[in-house]
């Protein structure tokens, strides 16, 4: 069984409630629905963090990634732009990763359009709204496959 791990950074728990002409008015619980799912109809593991806390995301990283996923599908939302942490966690485990945004960060302001996750992951989906994540699972299920 191949496992994938999704993790959804801060504020993200506010969706459907914040900035609705920008994320849209889909709930993290519907996306969350969706990514279980998808994985149960490709007989994959899926575990889903949510956290406001960029250590914990470092955690959660190192913990999943050393014990039980193969592959990491990644929201990191504002720590996009800021966090080196996060940006290390990823490289420093031997797993893939995904970047998804709900929005196209490029379109954006100037300061969204760094990413310091984007050098280190295999790749990123952007601006597809909640279509993101499904397109970021559906790419980390072959990122481990092909690796196999």
């Amino acid at each position: 069984m191949r496992n994938i791990l999704v993790i959804h950074g801060p504020n993200l728990n506010l969706l459907g409630k914040r900035e609705p002409d920008v994320y849209g008015r889909v709930t993290l619980a519907s996306i969350n629905k969706e990514l279980r799912e998808l994985a149960k109809k490709n007989k994959a593991g899926i575990k889903i963090f949510q956290t406001n806390t960029e250590g914990e995301i470092v955690n959660i990283i190192q913990q999943e990634a050393e014990s039980w996923a193969d592959a990491l599908v990644i929201n990191p939302a504002a720590y996009t732009h800021t966090s080196v942490a996060i940006r290390e966690a990823i490289s420093a485990v031997k797993i893939p990763a995904v970047e998804v945004h709900l929005s196209n960060i490029f379109k954006r302001e100037e300061f969204r359009h760094k990413s310091f996750i984007s050098p280190v992951a295999a790749g990123g989906i952007f601006g597809f709204g909640k279509e993101s994540y499904v397109l970021g699972f559906l790419a980390a299920l072959s990122l481990v496959k092909s690796k196999r």
